[in-house]
């Protein structure tokens, strides 16, 4: 069996007794009804127990591959372990494109969409925002498809995997457009502070980058859809002179193109290139996300804490995502900031700093990312998302024997 035995970053190894990657639906169908405790697996890059199981854990990547756009329709069929860097290309080719990518092109659609995942941008919404409809496999083996039309479609696509077994999403396409991306040095946080909404709405998306060790943020990489040249200084800021990669120390290779040279989107908007190991590779990852009228007095809190957090901090991202009806996304019914950490992989000391970050944050109803490490106590989480009782009643009606219910989910929803 070639399913992977631990997490993409190797601090989580799955417990389950069972590891299955079926080649058609029909042997996922029989797998999942046959199963008392079954959990799916896309790329693995979650770092918590989210898709961990005593029982069946499944990947999706074997499944028969399907992208199939529709120009006319605006849309693309993908099945769901198809990752977005491939997905892309069959895209760009077709003259289409998605509203955004996240930081990596490596991670599954499905998986992406099932945790809230995003990129960067105040007019963009996260990856999930693009689904029309969903095809997935529930507890007793059916095959169901949940359409945008439906009640219940907001509380079913960023749905932790706790419904079904995700088989294919029919996406939202545009068309295709060029990006170019450049990279600033040493913006004044003075001048962050004063100018949030001026500097995060500077481009079609927008990252800061900090280590949370001075006084000016360590780089804003400026994704832009056309437009004239960069200058060469900007709010306090000094323009890159070759290209960066946003961790200190790290080769640039890895890194999507900069220095303003235009690109396909697919080949700007993530910041890494699917070709290289993303990011650093050894590291962990926790992320909150907290209402973008609160991004000045949330950046002014966990600066308040920074000699808790720096150490175990290889770099800090700081992006904008708008607003979205998903019952269970980071950003519902709320335009946001996130706060992104990319730890060492010393879970010691990220424990650490964890607590720290959510100390910090615990006065701006911070919702975590649900794929990344964090420890806010679930009647907290469950507080600050207004539909979770309507969730917790999707979950009676999809999975009523709690096939689908692994600790993770039994925690904050209770077992069923």
């Amino acid at each position: 069996m070639t399913v992977a035995e631990t997490n993409w970053a190797g601090n989580i190894r799955f417990r389950a007794e069972r590891f299955h990657e079926p080649r058609t639906v029909d042997e996922l169908r029989r797998i999942v009804a046959a199963g008392r405790s079954v959990r799916v697996l896309g790329t693995g890059h979650s770092f918590n127990a989210i898709a961990d199981t005593t029982g069946d854990l499944v990947s999706v990547a074997g499944l028969p591959r399907v992208v199939e756009p529709d120009g006319r329709a605006g849309t693309v069929r993908v099945s769901a372990g198809t990752r977005f860097g491939e997905l892309a290309g069959v895209l760009d080719r077709a003259g289409l494109a998605l509203h955004n990518l996240g930081s990596l092109p490596h991670i599954s659609v499905a998986g992406a969409c099932a945790t809230g995942t995003h990129g960067s941008g105040v007019a963009n919404g996260c990856l999930a925002t693009a689904v029309r409809a969903v095809e997935l496999v529930t507890a007793d083996g059916s095959l169901v498809t949940i359409d945008r039309g439906a009640a219940h479609f907001p509380g079913s696509v960023v749905a932790l995997g706790a419904l079904g077994v995700v088989t294919e999403l029919t996406l939202d396409v545009v068309p295709a457009f060029e990006v170019r991306q450049w990279v600033y040095e040493g913006l004044p946080t003075a001048v962050l502070r004063e100018r949030f909404d001026e500097v995060m709405s500077a481009a079609y998306s927008v990252s800061l980058f900090t280590g949370w060790r001075t006084d000016r943020i360590d780089q804003v990489w400026l994704k832009r859809r056309g437009g004239p040249d960069a200058p060469g200084a900007w709010h306090g800021a000094v323009l890159a002179d070759g290209p960066r990669h946003p961790v200190p120390g790290c080769p640039p290779e890895p890194c999507t193109r900069q220095l303003g040279v235009p690109g396909r989107w697919h080949d700007r908007l993530p910041h890494f290139r699917l070709d290289f190991t993303p990011s650093s590779g050894d590291e962990l990852q926790s992320e909150y996300f907290v209402a973008r009228t609160d991004a000045v007095a949330a950046f002014d809190a966990l600066d308040a804490v920074r000699e808790r957090i720096a150490p175990a901090l290889q770099i800090s991202e700081i992006r904008t995502v708008a607003a979205d009806a998903l019952w269970l996304s980071p950003a519902y019914r709320r335009d946001c900031v996130a706060f992104h950490f990319t730890w060492h992989p010393d879970a010691r000391a990220v424990a650490d700093a964890v607590q720290a970050v959510e100390e910090a944050l615990s006065a701006f109803a911070a919702r975590p990312h649900w794929g990344k490490v964090f420890s806010t106590p679930p009647e907290v989480v469950r507080e600050s998302y207004p539909r979770w009782e309507d969730f917790r009643g999707l979950l009676g009606e999809f999975d009523p024997t709690g096939t689908f219910r692994n600790d993770f989910v039994a925690r904050h929803f209770g077992a069923g």
